[in-house]
This record gives C-alpha cells, structure tokens and sequence, in this order.
C-alpha cells in the first residue's frame, strides 16, 4: 500500500487481515497473505497461554505472534500490510447515455485495458475524450469457504458462452443500486438482470480461488458460488481469540524474563545462568533483584507454555485469578499490566444488598492487558463463537497463508469490572420449575436454528449462560451512563459453564484511552446500578410484544432470542461476543409474561 493508505493495527487484526476486501482511495485491494507483509518481525507480542490455545487449534508444536508493522515517514524500511488488487474488473466513472436516452450505462472494462489505472476508449475521437477514469466493480463472487473470485461476466450475460467479445456495460435502470436495478448488458445484444445472479449457484461452481495468496493460488473446492457485495457486512468474518493477560506468580520476576527472553530461552540450568550474568550486563541489571531459582523457574514455565490448556479452558483461567478472594491481585505499579482489588461488601451501597444476595464478589479491575490474534477468516456465515472462549477446533476457516510460522495480534490495555455470582444461587434457580420450563422454550428455539444451520458445531449452553449473557448486556449499558465510556467502546466477556459464574465488564484500547479509571470506579457503586438495570429489564418499550416472543413458535426469525430487542437487550454487535444471540431478560427478572423465571425476584 501506498504512504497516504493507512489501517490501524486494531483494524487490521479484527477486521482487515489477509482476504479481507478493502476500498482505498484510488482503487480496490484483497489484503495479501502473512508471508507478504514486511517489517513485522520488530513487533513481537507474548502471551504464552494465547500461543498455546493458538498452536493447538493449528496443530502444530508453537506459534509466534506479532503486531501487524508500523509504517514510520523516516524509517529507511518501513513495515507494510501488502495488497493485491482485487477484483480486476472495473466500471467507468462518467455515464453515457443508453437505452434510447432513458437509463445511464458506464462501461465494463478489465483490469489488461488500463494504462496507470485509466482506460482509453477506442471510440472516442480525441486523446483527452480517450482517457477516461475507472472504479472497481461492486460485485463479486465466493462461497462459504472464504474462496473469492471475479464474476465471468462475459458468461454470465450471455448464458454461459464466451466466444463473444464486444464490450460490457453496467446499466442502473433506477435510482436505488439495488441489484433488481442492475442490467449487465454487451453490445450485441444480450443482457441479463443482476438479481439473475443471487440465487446460489446461479454463478456456476467455486473454483476455489485465494487471490490473497497469489494470482494461482487455489484448492479444490465443490460449494456453490454466491453473489457478494464487496462493501457488505458479510464478506469478510475475522474469527479471533483474545485472552486477558493474567498475573502468573510474581509478576515481577515475569516481566524480567519477558525483557530478556531473546538471552534466556536457551539457558537450562544454574551454571550457565551464572555465566550468562556473567557476560552480559544488561541480563545481569535486569534479573539481579532475583534469586536464580526464580529465574530458572520462570524460564521452565515459559518454555512450558504458561498455563496449560489442559487445566481448563481460556475462560476458565480468567475466573479462577479474578474469583480468587485475594484482597488484591496483580502489581499496583503503573507500568504492569494487571491489577485488581476485591471489593468490601460493604462498599457495594448496603442500601441495595438484598438484591445482591447473589452475588458472591465485585472485583475493581483498575488495569488489565488484552492480546488479540486473528487465525482465519469466513465470508457470508461468521464462525460460531464458543461460549467457553476456546477455538472450535471443527471450524472450516479460509487460512491467512499457505503455512503458518506467525499470526497478527494487537494488545489493548484498559480496565474492567467483574462481577462473580454465587454457585448454589445459580444451581437452585437453575431447577425451578418455571426456570425448567423456559429453559425447553429456549432450547426449542435453539434447535429450530440448528435445523437451518446443519454445517454448525454450536450447542446450547445451558439456562446459567442466557441469564449470565443478559446480565451482562443490561449492566453494560447502565454502566455505560455511570463510567464516562460510550457503550460501544464497552466489551463482555461471559463465565457461565461449569459452576463458574460472572461477568467481566471491561473496555481495552491499543492507546491510553482505556485506562481512565471510571470503569472501576464504578465497583463502589454496583448496587445502585444493578438495581437500575434490573428495573429497566422489567418491562421494555416493545412489550408486550417483547416479553410475549418465544422463541420456539419459529415466528420472528428470531430463535436464539427469548425475551429481548433492540428496546431492552441488543447492543452494538462488537461489544457483544455472542453478535447479540443468547438473550433473555425473563431469566433475569419477571416480565409482563412470566412469573418466577426471574434470577432477580423484584417486588
């Protein structure tokens, strides 16, 4: 990409990584594969209990994570996230009359007739009226592979042939863009409407082409091809793994170790740790604080991995550093990365703690180190998220390169708020009846989506998840009127499985942003905002046609949802890690419809 193309590294790890489609000021690129970046290798990020979850869903021994590169005006060698042009058909900028005068068509040209990125008609009389300037196309084609293609236009309007070689126009008879607007015509005659294309394998067979890996790049493939809108919502689905980075031992002694990996990784015992502090001053300034058992120790648990995946799952170490019931966790330093205090339950507003007797903790989150990584991608159907926060290991994902050595990862720092619920509260409501009875509703609904989704691996979480998931989505909001954040910049992460219940509130940016304190502050003030939210969940300004929806009727096309819209549970999708599915607010308090499936029980 050129100097005036930028993409934060955010962007490009969550929404612009390889095979994502991109419009840039000029012209129209599918970012290229990892093995075409240059200039990430200055940019390492470690998190060993992310590498090891990473590596495991890759089947391969190790993985390394680096930042996507960092363009810099006066640094001789610049990083660059490569770029390749895509697609390679193009429409002129300036109409011309068509159809007796009634319809503006442009001119379907390839990428082999420009000349500097314009192209010269042949018809028109004068070197000036030749030049005329071009857009990409809208319209390609792909499947659910992640495969993507240029559209056979030539084909495509003249019902399969190819013999004929005249030119192309796009018409737009109409003024919405709509494809039912579109006509493809050629000049000899033959024209096809566009909404021709949409029904799926309208456009012949995926070829199963990765145009992000290069020009020849492709593998076998038996879908169907799809008509896809390049500036569509579902052409491009990250699938992403993000870990909040936790206080493993002293965190002191980690943090040395991490500043001097490149030396210590190869040290295996006492004598050559002595040497090496012997040769080397800036190790030796680094870890002198430290005994060499802590080091050595330090090393065999990092080349170990860190937290072994088989103790549990992502999530699952989360919950047991933030449910600890240590008074404080974490080094309060201001250049650590993880800090955290528990909360006096009598600092939670006493005015509110009998609506609080579910509750177990509230943990103030003063700073906390998110890392992020992309592993592959989709198109038109994201991968389902797994609730435990582990990598569904079944997903057919489109690969960011041909083999893989390294992934792009970004860190956010930030800060957060946890709220842990207590086991047998949870476990007793669980087995109510009503709770029992709602539960086959939602169920019900669950497998109606299945129904119409045969390739996905997704489960039904249990009732706990819903009711922990629709918590997290009302104190979100309410939360977001106390802390000084917008909404959308508030991030969920959910613990609902296996006696682990609580949910992390937290905000995370790749600057300082994140880190202003109002977050946690809000700990000392949970009861009051709580109770706001809960109220709120009471009755919604849809209701009663929100609390009446169920989700087992197949009415709505809403299956995944009990009790919820955009008037009481939906947020903004990139705040949700569910894509705002799995929601129920008559889990959470009784609505106008139900009476005793309420967690809450509010007079």
């Amino acid at each position: 990409m050129s100097d005036d193309n930028f993409l934060r590294r955010s962007q490009v790890v969550t929404g612009f990584g390889p095979g994502a489609l991109v419009d840039l000021p000029n012209y129209a690129v599918i970012i290229a594969g990892l093995g075409q970046w240059r200039g990430y290798q200055r940019f390492p990020v470690t998190e060993r209990r992310l590498q090891a979850e990473l590596a495991r869903a890759l089947g391969i021994p190790s993985i390394d994570l680096f930042m996507p590169p960092a363009f810099f005006e006066d640094d001789n060698s610049p990083g660059s996230v490569a770029g390749r042009i895509f697609p390679t058909w193009f429409v002129t900028q300036k109409p011309v009359a068509g159809g007796g005068g009634r319809h503006q068509r442009r001119r379907l040209v390839g990428y082999s007739l420009l000349r500097r990125g314009v192209y010269e008609d042949p018809e028109e009389p004068t070197p000036r009226q030749k030049r005329k300037k071009v857009v990409p196309v809208r319209f390609v084609c792909g499947c659910r592979r992640g495969h993507v293609d240029d559209i056979d236009w030539r084909a495509f309007v003249h019902h399969g042939q190819r013999t004929c070689q005249r030119t192309l126009w796009i018409e737009e008879r109409g003024t919405s863009g709509d494809v039912a607007d579109i006509v493809v015509g050629c000049d000899c005659g033959a024209e096809r409407r566009l909404y021709e294309a949409q029904p799926i394998g309208a456009l012949g067979s995926c070829g199963g082409k990765r145009p992000w890996l290069g020009d020849f790049a492709r593998e076998a493939c038996t879908e169907p091809n799809r008509l896809l809108n390049r500036a569509a919502s579902n052409a491009y689905f990250p699938e992403t793994l993000s870990v909040v980075s936790l206080p493993e031992g002293d965190d002191r002694v980690r943090a040395a170790v991490e500043r001097c990996w490149t030396d210590l990784q190869n040290v295996t015992g006492a004598q050559e740790l002595v040497a090496l502090k012997k040769f080397n001053a800036a190790v030796r300034v680094e870890i002198e604080a430290f005994s060499d058992d802590e080091i050595l120790a330090e090393i065999e648990r990092v080349r170990s991995g860190g937290t072994p995946t088989e103790e549990g799952g992502v999530k699952d170490a989360e919950f047991r550093v933030l449910s600890c019931g240590k008074t404080s966790f974490g080094l309060p330093e201001a250049n650590s990365t993880f800090f955290a205090e528990t909360l006096d339950r009598g600092v939670w507003d006493p005015d509110t703690l009998p609506l609080l007797a579910g509750v177990e903790r509230v943990v103030a989150v003063h700073r906390l180190k998110e890392v992020i990584a992309q592993l592959g991608f989709t198109r038109f159907e994201p991968a389902s998220a797994d609730v435990g926060g582990d990598l569904d290991l079944q997903a057919e994902r489109a690969a960011l390169d041909v083999s893989f050595s390294w992934l792009p990862a970004v860190e956010n720092r930030g800060e957060g708020l946890f709220i842990q619920f207590k086991t047998d509260a949870v476990s007793t409501w669980e087995t109510s009846d009503p709770v029992r009875r709602r539960e086959a509703q939602l169920r019900a609904g669950f497998d109606l989506w299945r129904r119409d989704r045969p390739r996905s691996k997704r489960n039904f979480p249990g009732t706990a998840y819903v009711l922990m998931h629709s918590v997290a989505h009302l104190l979100l909001s309410e939360v977001a009127l106390e802390c000084g954040y917008p909404a959308n910049s508030l991030r969920e992460r959910v613990y609902g499985l296996d006696g682990m219940y609580g949910v992390l509130i937290m905000t995370a940016t790749s600057g300082s942003d994140g880190t202003l304190g109002g977050l946690a502050a809000c700990g000392g003030r949970i009861g009051t905002v709580l109770r706001r939210a809960i109220e709120a969940a009471k009755l919604c300004s849809n209701d009663p046609v929100c609390a009446h929806h169920s989700p087992d009727d197949g009415l709505g096309g809403r299956p995944l949802h009990g009790a919820a819209c955009h008037g009481c549970l939906l947020i903004a999708e990139t705040s949700c890690e569910q894509r705002n599915d799995l929601l129920d607010r008559a889990l959470v308090v009784d609505t106008l419809a139900s009476k005793g499936t309420g967690f809450f029980q509010v007079p």
